[in-house]
């Protein structure tokens, strides 16, 4: 009597672990989204528990103060990331980009959206932790599994550990530069970059309209965009919840510009928070000569009242990465110290020399110039990428 007891309870026991074995076999088998996910898949509630607690002590340790503006670089042939912030390298780590049949877009972008739990909407809802979106024709840079060579469908792959690093330091419109080769942001001078010139009343609910010249010398008029963008009203407002700032009225949040002159439309075009400002044609000397994309951007400055400072960070043109579109082999550790490329300072001053503005445009720009506004110089158009809530998307292959 008592053995059959025994089976009875022992066929029951059994019975009862075989879905728990089965519910863990159904993420040990995902290779393709990394071995990360076997343990922290975000889409059971067991193991959303599980993530919980593992990586909450990680998110709720004091976050990395700024002291200027963020550029992401990312280097196809290294399959690396650097971040840098106002022009001082502040981490680097390995990255997984596109297959051949799926490149990484290479060109300048800007995150356009975030989201910490995002599932894929084109490859059957794969997880896609701490998603960050760089054009909304789908792709991101997200945590992901990094064999050490391309990998992916054409997002960026991040380490999880950098992935939620710069998802706490990004906000949108964070500057994002994908190249074949690395390129590295250098400080330059020229005299034919803006200065600040800001009007005493900037700002003012009575700020006057920003007026152009258009081709046929007429004034045309666009309202001055807000200094408030709509993508930063959310992030101010949670904020304020948080206890980050007084109850009552609050400093609005200036935005930077940013500037784009298109060679292939010998064209002018201002943005303010992905709000379009203006467009002014300019001329280009030797316009059939080209001019390289290089993308500059205002730095905090060192003391209060100082000079604008800028830096530049030129895109290596095709030709100079000999071999360096094969699906080769990286280094899954980096070190810090690596001697970066050389940087091409040198054709960005030429490309500056050689772009003729009109002068009531200068001075738009000026007045509203400040930390983290950029100019971007490019032989190529706008892309079709760029919409009503991006930055310019510039792509160069």
């Amino acid at each position: 009597m008592f053995s059959a007891v025994r089976a009875t309870l022992l066929t029951a026991f059994a019975v009862y672990l075989i879905p728990i074995g089965t519910a863990h076999a159904e993420f040990s088998f995902l290779p393709q989204y990394g071995s990360w996910w076997g343990n922290h898949a975000p889409f059971r509630h067991n193991h959303q528990r599980r993530h919980t607690k593992s990586e909450s002590a990680k998110e709720n340790q004091p976050q990395e103060t700024l002291n200027g503006p963020l550029q992401i670089v990312i280097s196809i042939a290294d399959q690396r990331v650097s971040l840098y912030n106002n022009g001082i390298l502040i981490g680097r780590s390995s990255v997984s980009t596109g297959v051949r049949r799926h490149p990484t877009p290479l060109g300048v972008f800007s995150v356009i959206e975030k989201e910490r739990w995002h599932r894929s909407n084109i490859y059957s809802g794969a997880p896609m932790p701490y998603m960050q979106r760089i054009t909304w024709s789908g792709i991101a840079l997200h945590a992901g599994q990094l064999p050490g060579y391309p990998a992916s469908h054409g997002c960026i792959r991040l380490t999880n550990d950098f992935a939620i690093r710069l998802w706490h330091l990004t906000k949108r419109g964070a500057r994002v530069i994908i190249a074949r080769q690395d390129a590295v942001p250098v400080e330059i001078t020229n005299p034919h970059l803006f200065i600040s010139k800001p009007k005493t009343a900037f700002g003012s609910p009575d700020s006057p309209a920003i007026a152009v010249a258009d081709n046929s010398n007429k004034t045309a008029t666009a309202t001055q965009a807000p200094l408030m963008s709509n993508v930063d009203m959310q992030e101010t407002a949670d904020s304020q919840a948080a206890g980050s700032a007084p109850s009552g009225a609050a400093p609005q949040k200036i935005i930077p510009i940013s500037v784009f002159v298109s060679r292939k439309l010998s064209r002018l075009y201002v943005r303010q928070g992905f709000t379009p400002l203006f467009d002014v044609p300019v001329e280009i000397q030797n316009p059939e000569e080209p001019l390289g994309t290089h993308v500059f951007t205002v730095m905090k400055p060192q003391n209060e009242g100082s000079a604008v400072r800028w830096n530049v960070v030129s895109i290596p043109q095709e030709g100079t990465a000999a071999g360096s579109s094969k699906e080769r082999k990286a280094p899954k550790q980096q070190i810090i110290e690596t001697v970066p490329s050389v940087p091409l300072s040198d054709t960005a001053n030429a490309a500056l020399d050689r772009i003729k503005i009109p002068q009531d445009a200068i001075q738009q720009i000026s007045e509203v110039l400040t930390a983290g506004s950029s100019l971007v110089i490019s032989d190529y158009g706008i892309s079709s990428e760029t919409g009503p809530y991006t930055e310019f998307i510039v792509l160069t292959h």
